[in-house]
């Protein structure tokens, strides 16, 4: 599969970025732009079933890490290095255990090798809730998205999915069918965990539940070579909510290993 992807930077080390469920290369122009401009060719990628990359009826972890692997082929990207947010976090993890040795360093943002409960339903519920044939405004689909999410700013980020086609129709970005089905198999933990001695970075906020105290042990069994680096004051999206500090830690660990 040919994943959509955008790029910022010519020249220098190159980074990939995968995004997490619901999200796109869209999301991370910013940062995308903050990085190229300290040196880096950066590669935000669309993954399958998000964004404009294709749809299929596949969507697990050893699916996704053969499509990063197919795009660094295709891309000729020798060991660069991998960054991923949350199911995409996975999926790099996923990639690092499968592809031993094409790559350079590992990147991994607030996500654990562990099993995660199916925690976003309400989610999934809001957004089929949203009647795209009869949909007349991004404020309409908000207003219905509001009965099932209460946070403007969660609200506004999975809108950024709707989109209108060539027949001027609103459309998802997203194969919502398949990544509803497939929720289960998005918080399952990684199959065949192999051990990655690359170098390997995990980035945690502060105040997010995703990565416990408690999931240190096994992060450190599977990734021996690994730092953890919590981000003060950030929940889940820590690249959204310290941006500047993301990308000073994450290239600090690129740069100097600390």
């Amino acid at each position: 599969m040919k994943l959509f992807f955008r790029q910022a930077g010519d020249t220098g080390p190159a980074i990939v970025i995968l995004h997490g469920v619901f999200g796109s290369s869209d999301n991370w122009l910013t940062i995308s732009k903050a990085i190229a401009a300290r040196g880096y060719r950066v590669f935000a990628l669309d993954q399958r079933n998000h964004g404009q990359s294709p749809r299929a009826e596949e969507h697990d972890y050893q699916t996704m890490a053969s499509d990063l692997r197919d795009f660094l082929i295709d891309q000729q990207l020798d060991n660069p290095i991998l960054v991923g947010h949350s199911m995409g976090g996975k999926a790099v993890m996923q990639y690092a255990m499968t592809y031993p040795g094409t790559f350079q360093k590992l990147v991994v943002v607030d996500i654990a090798p562990k099993f995660y409960p199916v925690h976003h339903a309400e989610l999934i519920r809001g957004l089929n809730a949203i009647d795209l044939a009869s949909l007349t405004s991004r404020n309409q689909a908000d207003a219905i998205l509001s009965q099932y999410e209460p946070i403007p700013t969660v609200r506004q980020f999975l809108l950024k999915n709707l989109y209108r086609n060539e027949q001027g129709q609103f459309a998802w970005r997203l194969n919502l069918p398949v990544i509803e089905r497939e929720l289960h198999g998005i918080g399952e933990e990684l199959t065949n965990p192999q051990v990655v001695i690359t170098p390997t970075l995990f980035m945690r906020g502060s105040e997010s539940p995703y990565i416990l105290d408690e999931d240190i042990p096994t992060i450190k069994r599977i990734f021996p070579n690994v730092q953890i680096v919590d981000i003060q004051g950030a929940g889940h999206w820590v690249q959204a909510e310290k941006p500047v500090e993301f990308v000073d830690v994450l290239l600090r660990f690129v740069e100097h290993g600390s």
